[in-house]
């Protein structure tokens, strides 16, 4: 189920089709189908790498097209990502968060030096240091049409809500100053990560293991909707995600360490961002490594991020989905 929560005059999604899924056009609330010719691309990657979005606003003023009920959809991830990139520790406070709360290598130092190491440590980031990534394999991108099965091999599953950048035209090796002109647009994705294989413990020397952590099948719920970037403040979003009802995580763009344009121009020093790819922007403070609350069979995790609409995503534990 997904509702709304546009503020944009139209936006991007796809829908079930049967055992296929189709691309459609979003204006308030309904939906029409975007065949080639409709969308004066290919396919959506195609048309993201030089995005028309003048010609998908006639189509969404419009009365003709094969317009449908948005509530008579199913709908799934907007977005065919080839590579999906990932911002680590690019909120202050929800670093501060994981490192007081145990989240680290080091066990020597009480909570309260956890914190103001974590504290200082992102400051000299920030002032003096360069984005930190890592990639998600496509493979892991659903929509919220399907059910998040919490793998059986750990009972610590987290959430982490995130503003998704959408790519637009290929960058490489783009300066800050050009990185916006290479968004197309926006989306939400929840980054699931199983907490206790994010270190390893075998050789604790070789470090993260986000492979583990980060990428069992669906562990990247998107969406729903792909928002272009003319209709967003990617500086000045509120994003926040609520378990079973309660707020766990409400944050603001506006506190990231490292902007969408640095971001974007990071990742595309050392491999080209090609159209339709997924950039992460991090997480803010709020995961269930602070609370202490990790993902259980029958969670409901809904996620939103202003104007750019509202997912939910039903949790299963592995052995019931069976």
């Amino acid at each position: 189920m997904t509702s709304t929560g546009l503020t944009a005059p139209f936006a991007l999604a796809r829908y079930r089709d049967g055992a296929d899924a189709r691309l459609g056009l979003v204006a308030g609330d309904r939906i029409r189908p975007l065949d080639a010719d409709a969308l004066g691309a290919a396919d959506l990657n195609s048309f993201l790498a030089a995005p028309d979005w003048d010609r998908l606003a006639s189509l969404a003023s419009a009365e003709e097209g094969g317009w449908m009920p948005l509530a008579d959809v199913t709908l799934t991830a907007p977005v065919q990502p080839r590579q999906v990139l990932q911002a680590g520790a690019n909120y202050r406070e929800h670093v501060i968060e994981l490192v007081a709360a145990g989240l680290t290598q080091n066990s020597d130092r009480t909570p309260d030096e956890a914190r103001a190491f974590a504290a200082k440590l992102m400051d000299d980031r920030k002032a003096n240091g360069e984005p930190y990534f890592f990639i998600g394999l496509p493979a892991c991108v659903v929509g919220d049409d399907v059910s998040l099965v919490l793998p059986s091999y750990s009972e610590v599953h987290d959430w982490e809500l995130e503003l998704a950048v959408v790519i637009g035209a290929e960058a490489f090796r783009v300066s800050k100053e050009d990185a916006l002109d290479h968004v197309a647009g926006y989306t939400i994705v929840n980054d699931v990560t199983t907490r206790d294989l994010v270190f390893r413990k075998d050789m604790k020397e070789i470090g993260t293991d986000w492979y583990r952590a980060k990428n069992a099948p669906g562990f990247l719920p998107t969406g729903p909707f792909l928002v272009p970037a003319s209709a967003v403040d990617g500086g000045n979003l509120t994003v926040t995600l609520e378990l079973n009802g309660d707020v766990m995580q409400n944050g603001d763009t506006s506190d990231l360490l490292f902007d969408i344009a640095a971001l974007v121009s990071g990742a595309s020093q050392t491999m080209p961002l090609l159209p339709g790819d997924l950039l992460l922007t991090g997480s803010p403070a709020g995961n269930g490594q602070h609370w202490k609350r990790f993902l259980q069979d029958g969670d409901v995790m809904t996620g939103t991020i202003s104007g750019l609409g509202t997912q939910v995503v039903r949790c299963v534990a592995e052995g019931a989905a069976q």
